[in-house]
């Protein structure tokens, strides 16, 4: 892609996992100088299983990166533990013949990789720990541990849920715990029969028993999840896969058998918990994305996605703009945040309640919910119908972006994009 002749500035970046890396290319488009920094000897995935929608997936073909065949494409369906169809959550076919499926499941590796690819090189910078950091309208500093300090026009904070660039702007806030636990993982098995092309998403009571269709280097898989209630406060020390095979056996095929199917050293546990949304997410010379600014639960199936969009829209709203002058910048960080707050924290938010709402109902209430579930189009209509309406918005925005971004290439010069 043509670069844009305007002033170029410098922008550092946090973190380098999908936010920071969109971040990164999506602010080196925009033609300014841009250093990713990450604490660890690489970048590296925080889990294994993903999935992604249409919009950002339309997002990294925008920024370089290679969607060819980035996954298995799927259909979305809610069912209940015996297999019956609660929700669908179907998108027009021109979205599904465009973006390669409704929905794709992949391999996280698999992301990380084709990101990685598509950085210019000599833009990220490994085995580098930021701490701390100060800014002025003059100007960020950010102090390196081993005493270097690197000076930048605008500092963009990716570094996840304990993001130092959260404290440093707005303070600390309490985690929200979700008191739940997810365990997952994937297998190329193929000998376990499924329905092709599916995503399901499955409930019992209790837990939450979910498997979709993956690709990865060519190869077709599953992956798998199961979610249940559990104390943050106590200490798990069960076997990984023991549990997840214990608690699949409640659910219809192929659950158990893809979780059988599995090799335990594909086994994943993590603990969920998110904070709750921000009223604003950028101060002074600094912004945040991804989990920095809305961790969200995997509930959503939308985190690495939301905040490969937040990478996307940060360097469109940074095109054209003079990092020099304080008040251009100011503007720019308020216009990129200003469409991005209502949507995470709508997907954030929703997350939570779902998850509370399968995993924390009353026992006595359970059985009604279950039947409100079952028996009425509640669901469709809180889910299924509202997640299409929510992707195609976005995929909108995208399309409005890339227009205004795509006539300043065209116009050449310093632009406010904040208009």
């Amino acid at each position: 892609m043509k670069k844009l002749p305007a002033q170029r500035g410098r922008v550092a970046v946090i973190g380098a996992g999908p936010g920071g890396m969109a971040a990164a290319l999506s602010v080196h488009q925009a033609g300014h100088e841009v250093v990713l920094f990450e604490r660890y000897p690489q970048a590296r995935p925080a889990g294994n299983i993903l999935n992604l929608w249409p919009p950002p997936i339309k997002a990294l073909g925008l920024l370089g990166v290679n969607i060819e065949d980035l996954g298995a494409p799927c259909t979305s369906e809610f069912r209940n533990a015996r297999g019956r169809r609660r929700v669908r959550a179907a998108l027009p076919e021109q979205v599904v013949r465009d973006y390669g499926g409704g929905f794709v499941g992949l391999l996280r590796p698999e992301l990380y990789e084709r990101l990685l690819d598509a950085l210019p090189k000599g833009v990220l910078r490994v085995n580098h720990t930021v701490e701390p950091v100060e800014q002025d309208e003059s100007g960020v500093r950010l102090h390196l541990t081993d005493g270097r300090v690197h000076e930048a026009d605008l500092l963009i904070g990716a570094d996840g849920i304990d993001s130092l660039v959260r404290r440093t702007l707005w303070g600390d806030s309490p985690k929200r715990e979700h008191n739940l636990h997810i365990f997952g993982g994937y297998t190329f098995d193929e000998s376990v029969e499924t329905e092709p092309g599916m995503c399901v998403l499955s409930h019992t009571r209790t837990v939450q028993g979910s498997w979709t269709a993956i690709r990865d280097k060519g190869r077709d898989g599953h992956q798998w999840w199961i979610l249940e209630a559990f104390d943050a406060d106590r200490e798990f020390s069960g076997d990984l896969h023991s549990n997840a095979t214990s608690l699949g056996q409640a659910f219809a095929r192929p659950l158990p058998q893809l979780i059988a199917a599995t090799d335990p050293a594909h086994d994943q546990r993590w603990v969920i918990r998110d904070r709750k949304p921000l009223k604003q997410w950028s101060k002074g010379r600094a912004t945040l994305v991804g989990d920095a600014a809305h961790p969200t639960s995997p509930y959503a199936g939308y985190g690495a996605g939301m905040a490969t969009e937040d990478g996307y829209f940060i360097g469109r709203r940074l095109a054209g703009v003079d990092l020099s002058d304080y008040d251009a910048v100011r503007r720019a960080l308020d216009a990129f945040e200003a469409p991005r707050k209502p949507h995470t924290a709508r997907q954030s938010q929703h997350a939570y309640v779902l998850g509370q709402v399968f995993h924390h109902t009353p026992r006595a209430l359970q059985p009604v919910r279950d039947a409100i579930l079952d028996r009425t189009p509640l669901m469709q209509k809180v889910v299924g119908d509202s997640t299409p309406i929510s992707i195609l918005t976005q995929l909108g925005e995208i399309d409005r972006a890339e227009a205004h971004f795509t006539a300043l290439l065209g116009l050449g010069g310093t632009h406010d994009t904040a208009s």
